[in-house]
């Protein structure tokens, strides 16, 4: 009998990753939006607002490669309360700092193995963000960004 290997690009594993935490957050009652822009010109894969404000980051790694190119998650940081690495479930999830909460997801769903540390954002940097993330879901919204 022939065995056989999935294999999936990183294109296809990023999107399906991003679905499944997107979904995820859906799930924890949070409004999520993908490739948001932040202020400091970094891109939040998914980035969620919560019932009452909370804002969280997601950082999508589609393998190993990808993690080790990027470094720069420390930079996400100061525009969210609670920082994640989004990965699939195959990701060899030894490598990635203690630090960040840890999401592992497929394209139907995905799940908290750990929580993020949650570092509460300044109120003026909180409302502003608010505001964009607003504005940007309404653009969206109309098919205008």
């Amino acid at each position: 009998m022939e065995e056989f290997a999935l294999s999936f690009s990183r294109p296809a594993i990023t999107s399906a990753v991003t679905r499944g935490a997107a979904r995820l957050f859906v799930a924890l009652d949070y409004a999520p939006l993908l490739e948001v822009r932040l202020p400091n010109g970094r891109r939040a894969d998914v980035m969620a607002l919560g019932p009452r404000g909370q804002i969280a980051v997601a950082e999508v790694k589609s393998g190993i490669e990808d993690f080790r190119a990027d470094q720069k998650w420390g930079e996400y940081r100061p525009w969210c309360d609670a920082f994640f690495f989004a990965v699939a479930p195959e990701f060899p999830r030894a490598v990635l700092p203690d630090e960040p909460g840890l999401i592992v997801a497929d394209a139907f769903d995905g799940a908290v193995l750990r929580e993020a540390r949650v570092t509460a954002l300044a109120g003026a940097r909180r409302k502003a963000l608010i505001l964009a993330f607003a504005r940007l879901a309404a653009m969206r919204a109309l098919g205008g960004a």
